[in-house]
């Protein structure tokens, strides 16, 4: 499966559903995780990478 932004499925863009479709995963699970990792790592710079991610993945067809 082609890792890309969901457009049906999505909060703001899509990011965290197109994760989630790629690794297998529920949609919510990947957000909690992702705003987990966001707030509790200072080393995981999250809303950086949330918006390079939006960037940087394709949105699906």
């Amino acid at each position: 499966m082609k890792l890309c932004r969901s457009l049906s499925d999505k909060t703001i863009a899509g990011v965290c559903s197109g994760l989630a479709r790629y690794l297998g995963w529920s949609a919510n699970r990947v957000r909690i995780v992702y705003a987990l990792l966001t707030v509790l790592s200072a080393a995981f710079p999250g809303i950086i990478v949330y918006l390079a991610l939006w960037f940087l993945m394709p949105a699906e067809d």
